[in-house]
């Protein structure tokens, strides 16, 4: 299991879309959950953009400890993202869709015995054989976060992760990211419009 022991560093990121252009300067900690919330259009899914590398910065810089990141293609950076679409794979399996998260899409039994708890744990085990065109939204969105989670990657952004999961799903998602984070030392960007879950989960809260 690793155990990061990492620092991310936003120092005067200033992010445009379209005429909105905002700045950010943050540090969030191993293990710590930053919660960002904001109405829409605010440019809350852009900084996770940018910070993933999908979309350029106007200025600023982009560490993690005494790397820089914003100078790497968006497969160099060591980032797992999670956005709303879910990012499944339609034509192939669940347990298929899992293992895509890891490398050569071929985990080792220590890293499927996790992928396997995490779905008992979040109330999605048995649907291993299944399509994705066969889940609810809620199920689509519960795989999609625990494969982005176990991807051993430091840095994880997710954006609007629980939009599609009732109160109970919600809570049990939301604990299980804060108990990974704490035991792998991996930190965590949050897009949320639910006061709820900063006030339960957040570390920090930057209100965009």
């Amino acid at each position: 299991m690793p155990d990061w022991q990492v620092e991310l560093r936003v120092r005067q990121l200033a992010v445009r879309r379209g005429e909105l252009q905002r700045q950010y300067d943050f540090t969030v900690a191993s293990g710590e959950l930053l919660v960002l919330m904001g109405p829409s259009g605010s440019g809350k899914s852009s900084l996770l953009e940018c910070l993933g590398g999908f979309l350029p910065a106007d200025q600023g810089s982009i560490w993690l400890s005494e790397q820089r990141l914003d100078s790497l293609t968006p497969e160099q950076r060591p980032v797992s993202s999670l956005f709303q679409q879910y990012n499944l794979f339609e034509h192939v399996d669940v347990a298929t869709n899992l293992r895509l998260g890891f490398t050569r899409g071929s985990p080792t039994p220590l890293q499927w015995q996790k992928v396997e708890a995490a779905c008992e744990q979040l109330g999605v085990a048995g649907l291993e054989q299944r399509l994705p065109a066969e889940l609810s939204g809620g199920q689509r969105q519960r795989i999609a976060l625990i494969r982005t989670v176990l991807r051993e990657q430091p840095i994880l952004l997710l954006d609007e992760p629980f939009s599609a999961l009732d109160e109970h799903s919600r809570y049990l998602a939301g604990d299980w990211i804060g108990e990974c984070l704490k035991q792998t030392g991996q930190l965590a960007l949050l897009v949320t419009h639910q006061p709820l879950d900063a006030e339960r989960w957040a570390d920090q809260t930057l209100k965009i």
